[in-house]
This record gives C-alpha cells, sequence and structure tokens, in this order.
C-alpha cells in the first residue's frame, strides 16, 4: 500500500505589476524624473501626494504652454525689482492668464458685504498682563506631571490665602526666566501664548489667580491675570484694501481653475486629473 501523500497547498496566483500611467498632456510625456524634481517645491502629508502635486502643477504648466504656442504669445520679461527677473516661458505664461483669463476686482459693496459677514476676523487683538509660575515637567513623563501638578495646587491655595505672596513664590518656585521678575510676564496677546493658557486667561477676572493648575506642553502653571483689555472692531476703512486683495485672489484663483479645466476637457491628459487643480497657476 503507498502511503498517502499531503496535498498541496494552491500557490497564490502572482500580483501583476501595474506601471502607473505616464503622465501626459497631448501626447506630449512628463518625465518622472522631473516630477520627482519638483516634488520639492510641494508641501504634502506624504511622498505619493507630493508625487501627485508636483505631476499636476507640470501637467498644468504644459498645457499652458501649448497653449501659448498655439496662440503665439510673446512677452517681455519683468523683473520683480529685488533681482529676480522671469524667463521668457514664464513672460508668456503670464501673458497668456492676462489675456484669457478675465478678473474682476472687487468693488466697495463687495468689500463691504464680506466686511459685515466676518467683522469678528476685524478686530485689534486682546490684550492681558499677567504673571505665572511654572512647574516644569515634560508632557510624556506622567510622574513628573503629578507631582507638578500637586505642587502648584498647594500653591494656589498659599496664595488665596496670601496673594501679595506671588512674587516671592514665583522666586522661589517658577522654572520660568520670568520668574527674575515675580512670574511676570507683561503684555501679551492674542496668539502669543500656547492655546491652553490663553484660554485660561479668557476665563480669568483681572487680580485673580486661577483657581486649578494650568497645563499645558511646558508643564503646570500658576497663572494670575493682573489686567484685561479687549480688542476693538477695526473700522471698514482701515481693512479695506486687505479685504480687497484677499477677494481679488479669491476669484483669480476660481478664474484660473475654471480655465484649466476648459483647456484639459479640449486636451488628452493621462495619469493626472486636471479637474481638481488648486492654486494660482503663474507665481
Amino acid at each position: 500500500m503507498s502511503t498517502p501523500q499531503p496535498a498541496t497547498a494552491p500557490r497564490p496566483a502572482r500580483r501583476r505589476f501595474t506601471r502607473p500611467e505616464p503622465v501626459s498632456v497631448n501626447g506630449v510625456v512628463i518625465p518622472s524624473a522631473e516630477i520627482s524634481r519638483e516634488t520639492q517645491h510641494h508641501q504634502a502629508t506624504d511622498p505619493d501626494q507630493a508625487w501627485m502635486l508636483a505631476a499636476r502643477a507640470l501637467a498644468i504648466r504644459e498645457l499652458l504652454s501649448q497653449e501659448v504656442e498655439r496662440l503665439a504669445i510673446e512677452a517681455e520679461p519683468l523683473d520683480d525689482g529685488e533681482g529676480r527677473r522671469e524667463t521668457p516661458q514664464e513672460a508668456r505664461l503670464r501673458a497668456l492668464i492676462e489675456r484669457e483669463v478675465a478678473v474682476p476686482s472687487a468693488d466697495e459693496d463687495a468689500c463691504r458685504r464680506y466686511y459685515d459677514a466676518n467683522i469678528r476676523r476685524f478686530r485689534s487683538p486682546d490684550l492681558f498682563e499677567a504673571a505665572h509660575i511654572l512647574f516644569v515637567a515634560a508632557p510624556d513623563d506622567m510622574e513628573a506631571r503629578d507631582r507638578a501638578r500637586a505642587e502648584a495646587t498647594a500653591l494656589i491655595v498659599e496664595l488665596t490665602q496670601d496673594p501679595a505672596g506671588f512674587a516671592a513664590a514665583a522666586a522661589a518656585h517658577s522654572t520660568c526666566t520670568s520668574a527674575r521678575q515675580g512670574g511676570n510676564l507683561g503684555q501679551v496677546s492674542t496668539g502669543q501664548t500656547v492655546p491652553e493658557f490663553e484660554t485660561a486667561l479668557r476665563a480669568m477676572v483681572p487680580g485673580s489667580v486661577h483657581p486649578e493648575p494650568v497645563e499645558t506642553r511646558y508643564g503646570l502653571h500658576v497663572v494670575r491675570l493682573d489686567r484685561r483689555v479687549d480688542g476693538e472692531r477695526l473700522p471698514f476703512d482701515l481693512v479695506r484694501d486687505r479685504i480687497a486683495d484677499y477677494l481679488d485672489e479669491a476669484v483669480r484663483r476660481r478664474a484660473q481653475q475654471q480655465y484649466v479645466s476648459i483647456l484639459a476637457g479640449r486636451a488628452q491628459v493621462t495619469g493626472i486629473d486636471l479637474a481638481a487643480a488648486r492654486g494660482p497657476l503663474v507665481q
């Protein structure tokens, strides 16, 4: 009797390697090496996204360059007054966009509507005069954090009973350089401190010490707010030009994206989707 042989497991099917479709515009292939070099100019979360952004930018440039040739556009290179001068091709691309993409400027009514709809953006920053005592502790050192929290909590209890002792306590306990000034941070405005610290300041009444230690990436803080000056609404006339620049840029980007979409719709583009193009076409 022959000995039965173990069954042989079927071999998995060999995975076929599919080469990515070359990036081309109307038959003009953009070399992979050129795309790789271009990636350094694009911020991205991973290499694949950087490659995609680079490929899209070069494909758009090729698409516009072909349109420049079709329309026989010529232009004199300009410089920016700081020693940088356009190349002849950059000048032709700029002239193409200026000629083919109509971008209306934002008028007074449009600027006023944007101002009224976004009034919170147009305020002078809030100002805080504050002091703190820092018990330093690394974010990932739980033992040090617990110890710092206990010390800060105990000190808050002491300062509640003796507010005048804040400067002496800062000199004795704080690891911040402000300890030499009694913990005084001077005047700080919106965005100048870490978010957790600013949130604590906004919740406080001037002249008080925060009832709990304020935790940030630096450690645990005992915080005192001495004075607060709320920001004021900036008058329309002061921000009108800034609003106009913002609206003009937004309209310019949309118009350019629409123009690329029109050109791409008439072209044969492979390897990249130009319908998702974003950002200015000519820097």
